[in-house]
């Protein structure tokens, strides 16, 4: 009997798991142990809480994007010939601002900055402001098949005085102005570029005739991207890397001209980055305290035979 017991004791010890936490740490120091699993228990359902909330909000902010993709989609395809060619496309843009039907007269004060084009669209008083003109025609512009980015034009002191677009068109980059509703062009008639309106010559002689016309917007301080929100930083970084080549992708533009899309950007940014953070998580519980946490995939295949597997 007691050479059976005995038998029946080992062969029940080999059956026990190899996967299964090892309490080896715990023995050895008991409250120190303790407190690392609080920790990270605490720490692990923290993340995975902010990890579902922000995968909520990316959803959230791609139904945002889709919508307003949708919105402008209706516009432009109101507006720009499909098979024109680029110059006429911005010709088209630039009408439409300039002769827009009935819109709201007057926006709210809370949307004197708005970067959002389903209102920048809609108000006549926004569409006569640099900055959300800029917006309205590059979100357009980008609708339209142009590849678009806006231009920052500056004052001595680094103050943002004017704000026109650049429109890739014959492999140069030409200004546009939104709210004189005009292509910057030489004597020649042909399209003028940042660069060339950065000659004073040239400067002069394209804008004369514009009435209203500030000679303050000038082209020789122009940048694309704005970095003194960043406060010390970004005057830091403009002064140490001067303008990188970075800041001319047109992406960025339609990015600070979007909220949608930058939300999107944001939200996906930072559920990428708890994702990472999470499988750190998991691999520290798992090499230095011993925990072992349960798949994802384990848990949906458990759900899914809860859910449809028939019952005997």
């Amino acid at each position: 009997m007691k050479l059976a017991r005995s038998a029946s004791v080992s062969i029940h010890h080999s059956q026990i798991p190899e996967d299964l936490p090892s309490t080896t740490a715990s023995r050895s120091g008991p409250s120190k142990s303790g407190f690392g699993h609080h920790v990270f228990r605490v720490a692990w359902y923290g993340v995975n809480t902010l990890l579902f909330i922000a995968l909520l909000t990316v959803l959230w902010s791609a139904a945002w994007e889709y919508s307003t993709e949708r919105y402008l989609k209706g516009f432009s395809d109101a507006i720009i010939p499909v098979s024109a060619a680029p110059a006429q496309k911005v010709e088209a843009i630039l009408k439409w601002m300039a002769h827009t039907p009935a819109r709201f007269d007057q926006a709210p004060e809370s949307m004197s900055d708005d970067r959002n084009p389903t209102d920048t669209l809609n108000y006549n008083s926004l569409l006569s402001v640099c900055g959300t003109a800029t917006n309205a025609f590059l979100n357009l512009a980008y609708t339209g098949g142009l590849t678009a980015r806006r231009l920052l034009l500056l004052d001595a002191n680094r103050t943002t005085v004017h704000v026109v677009a650049e429109v890739f068109i014959g492999g140069r980059w030409v200004v546009v102005d939104p709210v004189f509703h005009i292509i910057f062009r030489g004597v020649n008639g042909q399209m003028l570029t940042g660069d060339q309106l950065a000659n004073p010559a040239i400067f002069s002689a394209a804008t004369k005739d514009i009435a209203g016309y500030e000679p303050t917007y000038v082209y020789d301080r122009a940048v694309h991207i704005r970095l003194s929100h960043l406060g010390p930083l970004g005057r830091w970084l403009r002064e140490t890397f001067g303008v990188s080549d970075w800041e001319r992708w047109p992406i960025l533009s339609l990015i600070m001209e979007r909220e949608s899309l930058e939300a999107l950007i944001l939200f996906a940014s930072f559920a990428l980055f708890l994702v990472i953070l999470r499988a750190a998580l998991r691999w520290y519980g798992e090499a230095q305290l011993g925990i072992r946490t349960e798949r994802v995939r384990r848990k949906l295949i458990r759900v899914r035979r809860v859910l449809f597997q028939p019952a005997d």
